[in-house]
């Protein structure tokens, strides 16, 4: 009987020795062992691309390998986002999401290439970016409630700028559009927030909302005017600035975010070390203060389960004003 023992003890042994030298595991243990592809659906200079090119110098660091920031622009961030829910589930490409590639895509497009929820394995938030209501110098409006008050006694006059169909400015302005009890206002889309932010400047368009990184730089060199903020607190970086509730418009709050994913399958020791990394990132205050520089707040602590159920709550919350406001792309 001892001999069997003997025996079996020594086939497990052998068995868990197999198991721990198998590539898989071998190579979650030695993960990182080569670049990571940190893909960025949106252009390159934009908001989500500042927010990856802050993280991913400070990533590099705590994981000792480099962070490669792609800019794969195209269909509403839906290019780099489906390309990284087709990637092999290893940890080598993962995708900086927003409130549009995650939350407001899937009401916007009839035929979305891949799952938002179960196409993606969550890593970690980073930030939420409020936005900023912007007007050209030339419109005789000071604040939110005079600038009501003028498209309300000139309807179909004065039109407002995007970043597209769709797009989580777009939605600020309709969302703006149905708290200040209907406005005739023209809605001008551009393939992006730089052409939109030409434009505004140019007087092309009189107003718009934009996301902080690129607002806030306009707003203090005086290119454009800030009326207001979209978030519900008054932003850190511009403290005198009032939020568009402290403005009159109750339960107004219109923002983007940025997250971490990886696509679905990707082993969760590696998912683990990732958040860890990300967590790590967002604790140092040089990456935080940048982050908070460019009117970014950062949201530190998240977990991949803390991350999946905010990403959820975002879908289930921007459903109803993209049906709303009627847009859709086939």
């Amino acid at each position: 009987m001892a001999h069997y023992r003997r025996a079996a003890a020594a086939v497990a042994a052998t068995l868990a020795s197999l198991l721990l030298c198998s590539p898989a595991v071998h190579a979650q243990a030695n993960y990182p062992s080569r670049p990571i592809r940190m893909i960025i659906p949106f252009a390159a200079g934009g908001p989500t691309d500042i927010v990856g090119r802050i993280m991913g110098a400070k990533m590099s660091e705590v994981l000792r390998e480099q962070f490669v920031v792609e800019d794969r622009a195209g269909a509403g961030g839906n290019i780099g986002a489906d390309m990284v829910a087709k990637a092999a589930p290893d940890g080598y490409t993962i995708l900086m999401a927003t409130v549009s590639t995650n939350a407001i895509n899937p009401g916007l497009y009839r035929h979305l290439p891949y799952d938002p929820i179960n196409g993606f394995a969550p890593i970690g938030r980073v930030g939420v970016t409020p936005t900023l209501l912007l007007v050209n110098p030339s419109v005789p409006a000071k604040d939110v409630k005079s600038l009501i008050a003028l498209l309300k006694a000139n309807p179909g006059k004065y039109s407002y700028g995007s970043s597209g169909l769709g797009s989580i400015l777009h939605l600020c302005g309709e969302e703006f559009k149905a708290k200040a009890g209907g406005l005739d206002v023209v809605h001008v889309p551009y393939k992006g927030s730089a052409p939109m932010d030409t434009d505004l400047m140019g007087g092309q368009v009189a107003w718009a909302f934009d996301a902080t990184p690129t607002a806030m730089p306009l707003a203090k060199a005086g290119k454009v005017r800030a009326l207001a903020a979209g978030m519900a607190q008054r932003l850190a970086a511009m403290p005198d600035l009032p939020t568009l509730q402290e403005a009159g418009l109750p339960g107004f709050e219109c923002y983007t975010w940025n997250a971490f994913l990886a696509p679905a399958g990707t082993p969760q020791p590696i998912v683990e070390k990732l958040n860890a990394a990300v967590n790590k990132a967002l604790a140092d205050p040089a990456v935080s203060g940048a982050l908070e520089k460019a009117g970014i707040d950062p949201t530190p602590g998240s977990t991949p389960q803390s991350t999946e159920d905010f990403v959820k709550a975002e879908l289930a919350k921007w459903a109803p004003i993209i049906k709303a406001s009627g847009a859709h792309i086939d």
